[in-house]
Order: C-alpha cells, then sequence, then structure tokens
C-alpha cells in the first residue's frame, strides 16, 4: 500500500529534464557506499544524487531511518570513518 503523500506525488505530471555527462571527482570509499544504496534502491548512481542533493536543497534528509542503518553498516564495511564535519578539511592524496 503507498502512503497517502506518495499517491499524491505519483499523480503529478513528471518534469522534463537535460541531463549533462560530467567527470565529477569524489572520495572513493564515498562512492563505493553510494553505489551500494543506488543498487539497494533499484536506481541509478545519477539518480540518487539528484534525489540527495534536491533533498538538500529543500533542508531535507534524503534517507528514512531504515536506509540510515543500511548506509551505517555499508560504510563501516568499507572503512568510510568521514563525517559531515569533515567536508572542507580533506587533503587529497596522490595514491590511489
Amino acid at each position: 500500500m503507498l502512503v497517502p503523500w506518495y499517491q499524491h506525488e505519483m499523480k503529478k505530471t513528471p518534469k522534463t529534464i537535460t541531463r549533462v555527462q560530467t567527470g565529477v571527482r569524489i572520495e572513493k570509499r564515498i562512492l563505493k557506499v553510494l553505489k551500494v544504496v543506488a543498487e539497494q534502491k533499484d536506481i541509478s548512481l545519477g539518480d540518487l544524487l539528484e534525489g540527495i542533493v534536491l533533498h538538500a536543497f529543500e533542508g531535507k534528509t534524503a534517507f528514512g531511518d531504515e536506509s540510515l542503518a543500511m548506509i551505517a553498516d555499508t560504510k563501516k564495511l568499507f572503512g568510510l570513518d568521514l563525517t559531515a564535519a569533515d567536508s572542507h578539511k580533506l587533503l587529497e592524496s596522490d595514491l590511489d
């Protein structure tokens, strides 16, 4: 059964967009976690990133409790110990 707000959202007319290919660089472990999340949600990595950004632009969280728990487990799996507080204090290594 669909949640009432989701049923309402599904009735809206889809918006036409133009996507572009980009060469974004991203931290290796973050990318691994994002790929797992996209796979779990059965969506593309690009769709996941768009959703996260659109939620962030509105000051909303992109994930519910169940997804956040799965993300926490996946972060542990890949040794991802970075937090939002680290986001503007990262130094890039020359190593792969």
